[in-house]
């Protein structure tokens, strides 16, 4: 027998998931970023970003995008596919899609969400996406950074642990 769950069918590329927007539960939450190697800072933003509404989209940086960002090492470690099943395994988290530009401008325009969050290492006035998501009435929201928890941090201890 079939399990009931199946994380794939909660990934949808842009196109798609922009289609389905008149009939997403509001409020809509819109959240982004690598999310590559998935830790507990990860899970608590996400799940902070789900209490704030119906919907929870989390568009993620295609590879190509990820590796535009200037990370220390071969960065993504995990790639788009991997990234995106593990993020919508996630129970609070309704869509994920994904975007090969170096911000999420084009998505949210497309989808206006009601709330757009980033997780508190980020600084609401330096956003390059508030005017934007202002420009419509959203709310832009910080939530509370998970002290310790980094992917880059990860990474650097695993290989320190390796050599």
């Amino acid at each position: 027998m079939e399990p009931p769950w199946d994380s794939a069918v909660k990934c949808l590329a842009p196109d798609r998931l922009i289609e389905r927007t008149p009939w997403l539960e509001r409020p809509l939450v819109f959240t982004n970023g690598v999310f590559d190697i998935l830790h507990a800072g990860h899970v608590t933003c996400l799940e902070a970003a789900r209490r704030l509404g119906g919907t929870l989209i989390v568009a993620l940086n295609s590879d190509l995008s990820a590796k535009g960002l200037g990370k220390p090492g071969k960065r993504p470690h995990c790639t788009l596919y991997e990234r995106s099943r593990v993020v919508a395994a996630l129970g609070c988290v309704s869509w994920v899609t994904w975007f090969d530009e170096a911000t999420p401008a084009r998505l949210l325009e497309a989808f206006q969400p009601d709330v757009y969050v980033k997780g508190g290492d980020y600084d609401l006035d330096k956003l390059p996406e508030t005017p934007l998501v202002r420009s419509w009435g959203g709310r832009v929201v910080i939530v509370p950074y998970l002290p310790g928890h980094s992917s880059t941090r990860l990474i650097t201890q695993m290989q320190e642990e390796a050599a």
